[in-house]
């Protein structure tokens, strides 16, 4: 795989240029971009720096991309980041500050020299420190292991935003006039400059069980295909995305060696995938000021077309799919529980799609959260024939391949589906630990504190992440996932942030749908966008 440059100095030439030097090696090509025409040009090696060039005292980490508003296009550079662990003998970043450069040298970004000008930017600067944004210089993480070891082959010697899962290079479209210019003229690559980010969470912990050195890591990916806001963004599009669409991975890595580091690849490698995702119908929520916003459901000619559409790409990209919904089967949530439930009857003749229900509510009503277990019982057979990815250096092919994935679903798919998902993974990591002889078969997960505290800690953080990103506050329930029991205090915990939720979506989240991360439609003014 080429890497990418990891730290570039800025050299701006007055009015005329910005030029990025890659701090080593010495001799590599620099890269420039014309401020008045709008070129991006690579240097040949060694190229001399204007006279007149000052440098930037910053170091520069990546460029994020470009991005046109109404004034001027902007330079997005990260100028900050925050070291989140280290991951299959790479390290994994979480960019922290960011330098918007104009191009037009008549904008300035500190004086915008107009009020719609300086609300765009404010936009910008609003979604890039709100966000999860992640990356790596030598490992994709935007693709599962077991989808990078399936093209292991025709991936040598590619560059990683060439390799990138489309669907969660979040920065793609930012990206867009590099690729364009990388494309154009095989003398002008510019892949070592392009740096694919993810919007999404990571955490990777050591720990010991029973004398064996394990990690435990948790990635999740947000697509960047129907992105937005809890309210303004719900249901399905014509192409089959899905709003809040988000890929899970729990990795689980065993150095057979017990080795104390946490920088190299372990000997044993492990993923268990799940996806999230909201209904596939076209429904809406329509803010009334009201708790309830109000539910529409629209009986489009193009509904089954499009639920089709999601339900194939996912058994292309995962396999067999086990599709568990978890909305309220009264009240409120009935009637999309029903539409979901007359077009999967309808859907019949897709023969590796499995629709679940189980009313969480009912079942878990009275603080029995425990009850969750009754459905991983209902869930273990497809658990067990999907499986999990297992490598192992001493072999040249895969023990296991996942075949198949749970796609779980409540009305928001936060908080319900935060903790199904974190169930099913807890009951994957036990029986992964348990047939790799690590635990005793009548030994669960639940048994090493050290263990079964990092699991929680992780899964609770990465809710909240999540939550954050589509409906502006912490996840609800998170009481049960980080302890394993429902509190009173989670409950008065879940009220504040319930209230905070009301507040956010009916007033405020109309701006942030609107920022120029989001493709707008039929807008007065053209945006360039993230996606």
């Amino acid at each position: 795989m080429k890497l990418l440059h990891q730290r570039l100095n800025l050299y701006t030439d007055g009015n005329e240029t910005y030029t990025f030097v890659p701090a080593e090696p010495v001799g590599t090509r620099s890269l420039t971009i014309y401020r008045n025409s709008g070129d991006i040009v690579l240097n040949p090696p060694n190229t001399p720096l204007p006279a007149s060039s000052e440098r930037s005292g910053k170091t520069i980490y990546g460029i994020l991309g470009m991005v046109t508003l109404m004034m001027s296009e902007y330079i997005i550079i990260i100028t900050g980041r925050e070291l989140r662990g280290r991951f299959m003998s790479n390290n994994v970043y979480r960019a922290t500050d960011y330098d918007i450069l104009p191009l037009n040298p008549d904008v300035s970004v500190q004086n915008p020299p107009n009020t719609a000008e300086a609300h765009l930017l404010a936009l910008v600067r609003s979604h890039l420190y709100g966000g999860q944004f992640l990356f790596s210089y030598g490992w994709d993480l935007t693709r599962r292991l077991q989808a990078q070891w399936e093209t292991l082959q025709e991936d040598a010697g590619k560059a990683l935003w060439d390799v990138a899962d489309d669907r969660f290079f979040w920065n793609k479209f930012l990206q867009s006039r590099l690729i364009d210019v990388t494309h154009a003229n095989s003398d002008q690559n510019l892949s070592a400059y392009i740096l694919p980010v993810i919007y999404g969470t990571f955490d990777i912990r050591p720990t010991r069980v029973n004398g064996h050195y394990l990690r435990l890591c948790l990635i999740s990916r947000r697509s960047r295909y129907r992105a937005g806001t809890r309210y303004f963004r719900r249901g399905i599009d014509r192409e089959g995305h899905v709003a809040n669409f988000v890929e899970t991975e729990q990795v689980l890595l065993v150095d057979t060696a017990g080795a104390d580091s946490n920088g190299d690849e372990a000997s044993i490698q492990l993923s268990f995938v799940q996806i999230r995702g909201s209904i596939p119908l076209f429904w809406a929520e329509i803010n009334t000021l009201r708790y309830k916003p109000d539910l529409q459901i629209m009986e489009l000619q193009d509904t089954l077309d499009a639920a089709r559409k999601h339900l194939e790409e996912q058994v292309s990209l995962y396999g067999e799919a086990s599709l568990v919904s978890l909305v309220n089967h009264k009240g409120y949530e009935k009637p999309v529980k029903e539409a979901y439930e007359h077009r999967m009857a309808e859907l019949l003749d897709l023969p590796k799609v499995r629709y679940q229900y189980f009313d969480f509510h009912s079942e878990c009503k009275h603080m029995r959260w425990d009850r969750i277990s009754v459905l991983i019982d209902k869930m273990e057979e497809d658990l067990n024939k999907q499986g999990y990815f297992h490598l192992d250096s001493r072999n040249q092919k895969p023990i296991v391949l996942q075949q198949g994935t749970i796609r779980t679903n409540c009305m928001d798919n936060l908080d319900r589906t935060n903790v199904a998902q974190a169930a099913f993974a807890k009951w994957t990591l036990g029986k992964q630990l348990r047939e790799l002889g690590i635990l005793n078969e009548n030994e669960a997960v639940d048994n090493y504190e050290e263990l079964i505290k990092d699991f929680r800690e992780m899964w609770s953080d990465h809710a909240n992440e999540i939550s954050v990103a589509y409906s502006g506050t912490g996840a609800l329930k998170t009481d049960f996932t980080r302890t394993g029991q429902r509190t009173k205090m989670g409950l008065l915990e879940d009220g504040y942030k319930s209230v905070m939720r009301y507040l956010k979506n009916n007033f405020f989240d109309g701006a942030r749908q609107v920022r120029p991360m989001y493709k707008v439609v039929d807008a007065p003014i053209h945006i360039a966008t993230f996606i």
